[in-house]
């Protein structure tokens, strides 16, 4: 950015811009099953759910992968393998969401064992108290097994975002128009969900995924369910334009 000549401290929260937002309408397919399980079109959201990104870095000691016994091995990846799979049991026990999507390993050599790895772990629940439990849960699986592997185990939080509401008044007055439409949460954040914690009367539409499947080339959504949703916005800045 510096090279382009653009001043990275200028970036951020734009006070002046945000004040010239009356009321923002989001429009976007759903990232999930919940209107292909209610057989609705579209529907409205009531929330994101609360979500945040934590690092785990796992050390050990890198060594020969073929001569170095197992019980000689301070091997972070074994760490790192049971920390995924107790995240997927920490989630299923709090109806959360955890997954490692990223991972660094170090020397990243076939024939080594690995020195460190480093996950990225991006959690989601209903609710602040469930995620902090989910996470904390993760982190203490993760201590435990690397105290049985000899690897050490260091957690940083990187992000973290309580739920985000959206304007009540509006959608419920959105669901009521676009003929009762279906209200439902996200655990998928959204540029509305920015707006909405700036203060801006915010609300979110969705279209049915006839798959549930995103952030892949699978993801997509029916033609009349496509024009179901513009029917719907156009429907709904129809009527906050004539306020």
């Amino acid at each position: 950015l510096t090279k382009a000549g653009v001043d990275h401290a200028a970036i951020g929260r734009d006070d002046d811009a945000l004040s010239r937002i009356g009321t923002f309408v989001e429009l976007h397919v759903e990232q999930g099953r919940g209107l292909v399980d209610l057989d609705r079109p579209v529907g409205v959201a009531t929330s994101i759910w609360p979500h945040g990104r934590w690092r785990f870095d796992f050390t050990g000691e890198a060594n020969h992968a073929g001569t170095t016994l197992p019980d000689d091995r301070r091997d972070p990846m074994l760490t790192f393998a049971s920390t995924v799979l107790a995240a997927r049991t920490a989630a299923e026990g709090n109806d959360a969401r955890a997954t490692f999507g990223r991972v660094l390993v170090e020397p990243n050599g076939t024939n080594a064992i690995p020195s460190a790895v480093t996950g990225w772990l991006d959690a989601r629940a209903r609710n602040e108290a469930s995620l902090d439990d989910v996470v904390a849960d993760i982190g203490a699986a993760a201590a435990a097994s690397g105290e049985s592997d000899r690897v050490g185990v260091a957690v940083t939080s990187e992000s973290y975002t309580t739920v985000t509401d959206f304007d009540p008044a509006l959608r419920d007055g959105i669901a009521t128009l676009i003929d009762h439409a279906p209200l439902l949460p996200t655990a998928a954040g959204h540029d509305a969900g920015i707006l909405a914690t700036a203060g801006i009367p915010t609300a979110m539409l969705f279209v049915r995924n006839p798959t549930g499947v995103s952030h892949s080339p699978a993801e997509h959504a029916e033609e009349a369910d496509c024009l179901a949703g513009t029917d719907a916005l156009a429907a709904v800045l129809a009527n906050l334009a004539c306020r």
